[in-house]
């Protein structure tokens, strides 16, 4: 991934604060891409390419590219939608996504599925808060109804709404409790749906595209959606931009229940490699080189092998998913650990640089030894990994008594999001004493560290 670039337009908001945006419109609308994908939907389809010809948002402002996954027959299209194909090579979304994408014109990117058909005020609810912050991930209102019931012609609002189903209550009751995502948090990602979101060009093309090694139904949005959060997204649920999915949601379709667990454990498995933060990833499987990793540790300095170890080891003990970047070749003891390597010199995002993507990187100027939590100390580092980037706190600083740092814990969220802005702002820092962190400014005794004496 390059590094990130200055947004195009719009301001940058504290923390997730999306909220201080509300009442404002923006003071030129986008031009904004609708990328439907479609297989063997024609009738759906139809549907949808209707009720995208009665948006309230400018006409003369707003393209339809319909991205057929491969069906034996071309799609018709209407209402001046625009046709792109990829081959039949399976299940292919995030790809046709992907050709969508890189086939439009808009600064502002919708994405909708053909079975998935928006009332009329959608586009322009949807679109208004990336329009005003480059960086924000909108997530419409797909709700449920048996289309089957409904004529073709009927106008969505209307016949629609008469024929409802239920929607998943755990997709409701998330909205509620995070408040539409104004308090989201690092597993948010799983209440972003792919067939009712929008972002910016800008920020699409930063996240990076879906990721099109999801070949299967399901997993590609939540995918790119962490991945697009740890990049600096702001998550909001917009309720009243609404669109309506033929039939009910996945876990409310008949069919074999064991066949339904298999295939939602090969999106679980998938996903379990590729989002690294806890309550997704593996608790104690360690996978290496997917995703970047949640946590990346740089050491600067040590003044012996043996100081290195320590540091090195009590830090595993504590965190022990994370990836260590040391200076020079590891020593002989860790150098067989994957978890250790030699620091690359790199300092943010870039191919191969697990420590620019991983979540929360966390230096440390020169060797500590990290004391086990305790009942006297608690699990501060724990609760610092978890806590930045949520929120408004965007870095912890953990000092000795005299207030000089010896560790920092930041989010590459934060840290994106005051650079793109050049504002500092933006997230929070804290600074707090660290008596459980013990600088090793001498030769340290391996043994009595082995044995618990220090």
């Amino acid at each position: 991934m390059r590094p990130s670039s200055a947004p195009p337009f719009g301001v940058g908001v504290p923390g997730n604060r999306w909220d201080t945006l509300e009442g404002v419109e923006p003071k030129t609308l986008p031009t904004v891409s609708v990328i439907v994908v479609h297989f063997e939907q024609q009738r759906q389809l139809d549907r949808t390419l209707l009720a995208l010809s009665r948006q309230t948002y400018p006409a003369e402002l707003l393209e339809v590219i319909v991205v057929d996954d491969g069906s034996a027959v071309h799609p018709a299209m209407s209402h001046g939608a625009r046709l792109v194909r990829q081959e039949d090579e399976g299940f292919r979304l995030a790809a046709a996504r992907n050709l969508g994408v890189a086939s439009s014109r808009g600064e502002v990117l919708c994405f909708l599925d053909a079975d998935t058909a928006p009332e009329p005020g959608y586009v322009e609810a949807i679109t208004r808060l990336p329009a005003l912050a480059a960086e924000c991930v909108a997530v419409g209102r797909r709700r449920h109804t048996r289309f089957d019931a409904c004529a073709d012609d009927a106008p969505i609002e209307v016949a629609a709404p008469a024929a409802a189903i239920d929607e998943p209550r755990w997709l409701a009751e998330a909205y509620a409790a995070s408040r539409n995502l104004l308090d989201a948090d690092n597993r948010s990602y799983r209440f972003v749906i792919g067939a009712v979101i929008a972002c910016s060009r800008w920020f699409f093309d930063e996240a990076g595209g879906f990721d099109e090694s999801f070949t299967r139904y399901g997993g590609e949005d939540w995918e790119w959606a962490h991945r697009a959060w740890i990049g600096g997204a702001v998550f909001a649920h917009v309720p009243h931009a609404v669109a309506w999915h033929d039939g009910p949601d996945w876990d409310g379709r008949s069919g074999d229940d064991s066949e339904r667990q298999r295939r939602q454990n090969v999106e679980a498995l998938q996903l379990a490699r590729m989002v690294a933060v806890a309550g997704s990833a593996p608790r104690a499987v360690l996978v290496v080189g997917e995703g970047g990793g949640d946590v990346a540790v740089r050491l600067g300095a040590a003044i012996s092998e043996a100081a290195a170890f320590v540091c090195v080891d009590s830090l595993l003990g504590v965190l022990p998913q994370a990836h260590i970047e040391v200076p020079g070749a590891p020593p002989q003891i860790l150098g067989g650990d994957p978890r250790v390597v030699e620091a690359s010199g790199a300092h943010e995002a870039s191919p191969g640089n697990e420590a620019g993507a991983a979540r929360v990187r966390i230096d440390i100027r020169n060797a500590v030894l990290v004391r086990r939590p305790d009942a006297r100390n608690g699990d501060r580092l724990a609760w610092a990994v978890e806590a930045v980037g949520v929120g408004e706190l965007g870095e912890v600083v953990f000092t000795d008594e005299g207030g000089e740092a010896l560790m920092t814990v930041t989010s590459r969220r934060a840290r994106l999001r005051r650079a793109r802005w050049n504002d500092d702002t933006l997230f929070e820092t804290l600074m707090e004493p660290a008596p459980w962190l013990m600088p090793l400014t001498e030769e340290p005794s391996v043994a009595a560290y082995l044995g618990g004496w220090i």
